[in-house]
């Protein structure tokens, strides 16, 4: 499954560089996220509650950010296992700069197996446009506050 977007944020790159690289923040923004650990040198270990229609599971599993370059650009590779099945995916995000508008931009693959997998692609679409939304409104709020 593909995933690509882009969000624009009323903040200067570094407020949200410094955000996207928070792990209290992303444990706020993270929908369904119940914890998140260091697990070493920019990677975490996560654990998420989700759920995808009827399917409603906890999943383990860890997240990496790659690749910096300057407060530009990371790669995010993130891997996890539950009962109803795994998730792997790996994104590339850039940040761009406008004045004080800087745009998050990112595109990758997840791909998804076991029973989450076999109730439909439309369905995990959706649900993870409805979960990136949150995650960003979550962290607009975090970055654009006064």
């Amino acid at each position: 499954m593909k995933i690509e977007g882009s969000y624009s944020f009323g903040a200067r790159r570094e407020q949200v560089w410094a955000a996207l690289m928070s792990p209290s923040i992303l444990a706020d923004c993270i929908p369904g996220c119940e914890s998140l650990e260091p697990a070493g040198v920019d990677t975490y270990k996560m654990a998420l509650k989700i759920g995808i229609a009827a399917i409603t599971g906890t999943y383990n599993g860890t997240v990496s950010i790659v690749d910096k370059v300057g407060q530009e650009s990371y790669r995010m590779i993130v891997k996890g296992k539950g009962v109803a099945g795994s998730v792997n995916g790996e994104a590339m995000v850039r940040l761009t700069e406008k004045g004080d508008i800087t745009e998050v931009s990112f595109e990758g693959e997840a791909h998804v197996t076991g029973m989450i997998a076999r109730i439909g692609q439309r369905l995990i679409g959706n649900t993870s446009k409805l979960l990136i939304n949150q995650f960003f409104n979550c962290l607009k709020s975090q970055t654009e506050s006064p």
